[in-house]
């Protein structure tokens, strides 16, 4: 069974004997092994939509995306960064990235092991530094992109869940966390990535009840996870 707990920076619980938190901006903390982790940051998108004859959209996701990150990895300063899969919107997207979203993320990655996990809209390694890897493993836990049916001790992101609450002023809908006894998904971190309802029928082989939907935002919200 999954414990939970308050926590300063977001929603701490146990899976599988191993403590996180699920920070209320969308990343995964492991504090005991200083390993922060992130999901679907889709870098490129408005250049890759542009370049495949796409609607047009501001190109400013890029700095977005990459402040919010490195406003985390400045906050705990972590040994190990993992991007958990669709960090660049496809494999060409990096070469859309300007000289300063490269300089930011050189800064990032500098000093700290950080790993690439393939995606569906990357699925091989970009030139640039750090790992690449298909899947990691590390301690009681699996880093993969998609969930796979049966697994335990899995931290994965591509849904892009979302989650409803409602409030005294009407309702409100949050990218969030959905996390049961075996597995966590992650919300997308990047600013131009849409998501699916925790509704969604395609959860249900996936995320076993009981389960919560931790909502993101000014505060990591659990709520039960609807069904």
């Amino acid at each position: 069974m999954f414990l939970f707990c308050a926590a300063m920076h977001g929603y701490s619980f146990t899976l599988k004997s191993t403590k996180l938190t699920a920070l209320s901006s969308g990343l995964l903390w492991w504090a005991d092994r200083k390993l922060l982790c992130v999901s679907d940051l889709h870098l490129g998108k408005s250049e890759r939509m542009a370049r495949r004859g796409g609607s047009l959209l501001p190109p400013y996701e890029n700095k977005d995306t990459l402040t919010r990150l490195a406003l985390a990895v400045n906050a705990f300063d972590p040994v190990t960064v993992v991007c958990l899969g669709d960090s660049f919107d496809d494999l060409q997207a990096l070469d859309g990235l300007n000289e300063d979203d490269h300089a930011t993320l050189a800064t990032l990655m500098g000093g700290r092991r950080w790993i690439w996990i393939e995606g569906n809209h990357d699925a091989g390694p970009v030139n640039i530094g750090g790992s690449h890897l298909a899947e990691f493993e590390t301690g009681s836990l699996t880093f993969r992109h998609i969930a796979k049916p049966n697994e335990t001790a899995e931290i994965s992101g591509h849904y892009h869940p979302k989650a409803r609450v409602k409030l005294k002023t009407g309702s409100m809908s949050r990218p969030c966390f959905l996390i049961d006894e075996n597995r966590v998904i992650l919300p997308a971190f990047g600013a131009y990535t849409g998501g699916l309802k925790s509704t969604d029928p395609v959860f249900a082989p996936i995320i076993a009840d009981p389960a919560l939907a931790v909502l993101t935002g000014s505060q990591a919200l659990p709520i039960p996870m609807p069904r």
